[in-house]
């Protein structure tokens, strides 16, 4: 029983700071992921019976919503716009680039240490810049394959060094 208390503790303080009202879900749901960097079953399972609502309303609110992910992510996010003007600009070769350069397989999305996540988006509403990539906050414009892997081999330093 302390096992499970703990490991949903920080969600028991999420609901309380939100007086369990389910018509506070997006923002419970907000604060979950920014503590777990992602939204875990059990967790959404949780929150159903600790809100008294049905876990399909609150499994189709964590998926409707983008900025909610059922999967882990990493430290840092990559976002690679392949909207039509990035698309038309070969962001795809954007794509291929961090793939390589960080070793995920076709279907990974992660890399194992945790550290990235390359995620594909529709638009990053930057069409004039494209081809277009988000890092975490910041914004790349008219990125070349080679530029990104040298951002990421950046990051790379960074983080080794934080250790």
């Amino acid at each position: 029983m302390k096992t499970n208390y703990n490991k949903f503790e920080m969600v028991c303080q999420i609901l309380k700071k939100n007086n369990f009202d389910k018509s506070k879900l997006i923002p419970i749901l907000q604060d979950v992921q920014k503590e777990y960097k992602y939204l875990p079953e059990e967790v959404l399972a949780f929150i159903s019976s600790s809100l008294n609502i049905s876990p399909a309303k609150v499994y189709g609110v964590a998926t409707f919503f983008a900025h909610f992910t059922l999967e882990p992510r990493g430290k840092y996010v990559i976002r690679v716009c392949d909207g039509t003007a990035c698309h038309v600009k070969k962001s795809s070769s954007l794509i291929d680039s961090i793939k390589n350069r960080l070793n995920l397989k076709e279907n990974e999305r992660s890399t194992k240490d945790m550290v990235f996540t390359l995620e594909t988006v529709s638009c990053l509403g930057a069409c004039g810049l494209a081809p277009v990539v988000l890092i975490g906050d910041d914004v790349y414009g008219q990125i070349t394959p080679d530029k990104l892997v040298r951002l990421i081999d950046e990051i790379m330093r960074r983080e080794e060094t934080k250790w």
